[in-house]
């Protein structure tokens, strides 16, 4: 890169930032397109479309059949929001909540009626029944006759309709099979071939909008139980403005300070991570209303975290800069190697994250795949970010003059510090803090509270409604409504809901006694001069079924294995990955202590906190592992100790710095952020200075044990 080309890239990269940031402010054209108003928000920032579906039939369904309905139908309206969520109310009914849609008619119509559905031969024998259907979708695909494009459903039967299918197709070659749902016939196709590979294809002169009519009906009609619509409303935010105005406040007061401190401690390329930083958070913002992602409060801090994390490729690729300045090299060798070996270190950590992320994306349901798709976009623009956009601005500034050593710095000798020899300190340490989990959770279900603060997001509870005779707003309810409730319940966790256009509101609390009930209700009629009839209550189910914890469970062991084995394969050395992920055990251990200790609440914000846990530890302990794989073949005549003492000294200021930036922008959000808020960022500064103390006082020494260990058997 010349003087002129240098100047041009700046030039051409101020453009582009102003186009980004005008788009996020403003959008283009009429409708906004790209501006961050226009992003997907979840129920509890902009609300959306609640219906209420009860099962038809004199008896009352059966718990089995309620959990397996109610988990069908979260799978399929993931497919409106990743945020949607479905439980249980009554003994009978079934709440389907859709965040970002404002007509209900249109969620009725697409998801479909939900009924009976059976396949049937002509003369009326049942041959399939909706329950032995997996899934059922519209695609198209290739004629082989005529070679143009066709629409079609696809349909994936379990093990068993694979079965009956396959007798059923081979016996009536050439003869049609109908689809009946509610006793109306829907389809009609004829059998060409016997299917027996348990996915069958529905063609003919389908449309785009008849094929995904079909499929709907189809999926729909294959519940384990036929339900009818009672009501369908659009509600309200639970949370209301003050919650995003609080949350972007403390987004850009932490960005901010970060900045500020980059260019403090790196001078020059602490300016072009400054600039790095603002483009990345342009590019997340304007790829989460591309991408058509649900952004929801916890989604919020999840990307002001991944603003704090994105600084730790620019340190590592500075950090190296300046190493290399003090080992001689020119300013402009210094930045062509800093960059050339802080590429492993970068493309390893991330990938390890990126694999998670993957994995649970692909294995996830509901928040979790909401949260891995955020997580993969925050890892692919935090490399671009750092690989390309800072790699342009440093070496443009250098074209441009900037080529004294004082505009970079150079490393300081630092004394190697004795991290294995402590290990017995730290690793006792690190125990005391991962079984005061346990203990406290003894204490308190001891005591009767419960082992943790579980909320309504795993333990359900009541929800009240309330006619009022005026139309209250979100600040009146949580000013005068909240404290009522506060008041019997004695607990914080209170959520309210509107209902546009109407004086309706939803009011969500842990179960409430018959006691309880009663002085609500007596409390709500003083106050606001409601009649008795005005206001029902409800139990509600979890909205995180078990289903759900299931699959987050399995992701999370299969995304471990995943990372183990990357890991191993990288670095040849099965203790670098099981040392790693004995790490990431203890920083995930040491949060859920700090759960019980303190006693937060335990919901949907716990599982998002744990799995960003996951991708901060593993993120953080590869740095070191790449620099003592490094200094391996470096420094061939030192011990195995000295080694890894120099790794994580040499890498010592990458992690404090680091842990420190992340710590920050988390703080911000604690410190100005709704309760909601609060209630996540606390576990995660814990978690983020369990990561920081794990990588360098417990990873480095721990490998090297069973490194040792390992060469005594040998012997």
């Amino acid at each position: 890169m010349n003087k002129k080309k240098a100047k041009i890239s700046l030039v051409a990269l101020a453009l582009i930032t102003v186009l980004f940031a005008y788009t996020v402010i403003f959008g283009i054209g009429k409708t906004g397109t790209g501006a961050m108003k226009n992003i997907i928000l979840g129920l509890d920032l902009s609300g959306g479309v609640s219906i209420t579906y009860e099962a038809v039939g004199d008896e009352a369904p059966s718990a089995e059949d309620m959990r397996d309905t109610i988990y069908k139908l979260q799978q399929r309206v993931d497919g409106y929001s990743t945020e949607a969520q479905v439980y249980q109310e009554g003994s009978d009914r079934i709440n389907i909540e859709i965040p970002g849609v404002s007509d209900a008619n249109a969620i009725l119509e697409e998801l479909g009626k939900p009924g009976s559905l059976e396949f049937r031969l002509s003369d009326g024998t049942v041959v399939l029944t909706g329950t032995q259907v997996a899934t059922a979708e519209a695609k198209q695909q290739q004629n082989q006759t005529t070679g143009a494009n066709e629409f079609v459903v696809q349909l994936d039967l379990t093990k068993d309709g694979a079965e009956a299918f396959a007798k059923a197709t081979s016996e009536n070659v050439g003869k049609p099979i109908l689809i009946v749902y509610d006793e109306e016939v829907i389809s009609d196709p004829v059998v060409n071939e016997a299917i027996t590979g348990g996915t069958a294809i529905i063609s003919g002169s389908f449309t785009a909008e008849a094929a995904k009519n079909l499929a709907s009906s189809i999926r729909i009609g294959s519940l384990s139980l036929e339900l009818e619509e009672i009501r369908s409303n659009v509600v309200g935010a639970q949370l209301g403005e003050n919650a995003i105005r609080t949350s972007l406040i403390a987004g850009a007061i932490g960005l901010a300070i970060v900045m500020v401190f980059m260019v403090i401690v790196y001078a020059l390329p602490g300016i072009c991570a400054a600039i790095a930083l603002v483009i990345y958070t342009l590019m997340m913002l304007l790829l989460l209303n591309a991408f058509d992602l649900t952004l929801t409060l916890p989604g919020i801090a999840g990307i002001i975290l991944s603003i704090g994390m994105a600084v730790d490729a620019n340190v590592i690729i500075y950090a190296r800069i300046r190493e290399e300045i003090a080992a001689g090299a020119s300013v402009k060798g210094a930045i062509r190697t800093g960059f050339k070996k802080a590429l492993s270190a970068i493309l390893d950590g991330n990938i390890t994250t990126l694999i998670a992320a993957v994995v649970l994306n692909v294995m996830g349901t509901g928040s979790v795949k909401g949260f891995a798709q955020t997580l993969m976009l925050g890892i692919v623009l935090s490399m671009f970010t750092a690989l390309v956009i800072s790699r342009l601005l440093i070496n443009a500034f250098y074209e441009l003059g900037f080529k004294d050593e004082k505009y970079y710095g150079t490393a300081k000798k630092r004394t190697v510090i004795d991290f294995v020899g402590k290990w017995h300190v730290t690793f006792l340490i690190s125990a005391i803090f991962i079984i005061a989990g346990p203990v406290f959770m003894a204490i308190n279900s001891g005591s009767g509270k419960g082992a943790l603060n579980l909320s309504m997001d795993f333990r359900g509870g009541t929800s009240t409604s309330v006619t009022f005779n005026e139309d209250l707003s979100i600040a009146d309810l949580d000013a005068d409504v909240k404290p009522l409730f506060q008041n019997v319940t004695g607990d914080a966790e209170i959520q309210t809901q509107k209902v546009a256009g109407t004086n309706d509101v939803y009011i969500k609390t842990r179960v409430l006694t018959l006691d309880e009930r009663e002085e609500v209700a007596k409390a709500i009629q003083e106050v606001y001069d409601v009649e008795e009839k005005a206001i029902t209550f409800e139990t509600i189910s979890s909205t995180v079924s078990n289903e759900m914890r299931q699959d987050a469970f399995i992701a999370v062991i299969v995304a471990t294995v995943c990372i183990l084995i990357y890991i191993w394969f990288r670095f040849k050395d099965i203790r670098f990955a099981g040392s790693a992920v004995l790490a990431l055990v203890h920083d995930v251990l040491v949060v859920f202590a700090c759960y019980a200790v303190v006693r937060i609440s335990v919901g949907n914000t716990f599982i998002a906190c744990m799995l960003t846990i996951v991708g901060y530890s593993i993120n953080a302990t590869i740095v070191i592992f790449d620099r003592i794989r490094e200094n391996l073949e470096l420094m061939k005549k030192a011990s195995l100790e000295e080694i890894v003492n120099t790794s994580i000294t040499e890498t010592l200021t990458r992690s404090i710095y680091t842990s420190f930036t992340t710590f920050i922008m988390v703080a911000v959000l604690y410190v100005l952020g709704v309760a909601t808020i609060k209630e996540f960022s606390l576990p995660l500064m814990v978690g983020v200075i369990a990561g920081g103390y794990s990588s360098v006082c417990i990873t480095g020494a721990l490998w090297y044990l069973m490194k040792k260990r390992a060469g005594k058997k040998a012997q």
